[in-house]
């Protein structure tokens, strides 16, 4: 029985260890609400937000009303729009943000980009932002994100189908 006992708690603390990397990645509706259009300050929106490695940002809009262009920071600056620019226009562009570095995209269309109608961000490591590593037998653990956030709702979620499952677990080894 202390077997069955000691099996459970191992599968359970395996299971809460991987919950952070499980929620990791988050998706980033550009423009939250409001999505991709003219008259919204991407610029203040980017710096409420912390992109990283594996994330997506969503950019959702009418089409054709609006594009995404994604260029380099002097075609960005000059709302330039390159001729041979991969130009994004189902109305819901997903971008997976696959490496650190800047990333800059603009709207294609007419005097968009120049109207503030681009979104310059900064992706960090995957890593990054993480809580220093505890001392060994530290009671603490690092907080968890806010359960408001996208990250935290997924979190919550694994955190119940975790719960349901060792519970599972639980009640085969106890018959």
């Amino acid at each position: 029985m202390a077997s069955k006992q000691m099996m459970f708690v191992v599968v359970a603390a395996l299971a809460v260890a991987f919950l952070p990397a499980l929620a990791a990645a988050t998706e980033h509706t550009v423009g939250d609400d409001k999505g991709w259009t003219l008259g919204f300050d991407y610029a203040a929106w980017a710096e409420t937000k912390q992109f990283k490695v594996g994330d997506t940002i969503v950019f959702k809009y009418k089409e054709p009303t609006h594009t995404v262009v994604e260029v380099g920071g002097a075609d960005f600056k000059a709302c330039n729009k390159p001729a041979d620019a991969t130009v994004m226009g189902t109305g819901e562009d997903r971008v997976t943000l696959d490496a650190e570095g800047r990333r800059w995209f603009v709207c294609g269309v007419g005097k968009h980009c120049e109207n503030g109608m681009k979104l310059k961000i900064t992706v960090l490591a995957a890593d990054a932002g993480a809580a220093p590593a505890m001392a060994p037998g530290s009671p603490s653990t690092p907080p968890p994100p806010p359960a408001s956030s996208p990250a935290g709702k997924v979190q919550a979620s694994l955190v119940q189908a975790v719960m349901a499952v060792a519970m599972v677990i639980a009640a085969v080894l106890a018959f």
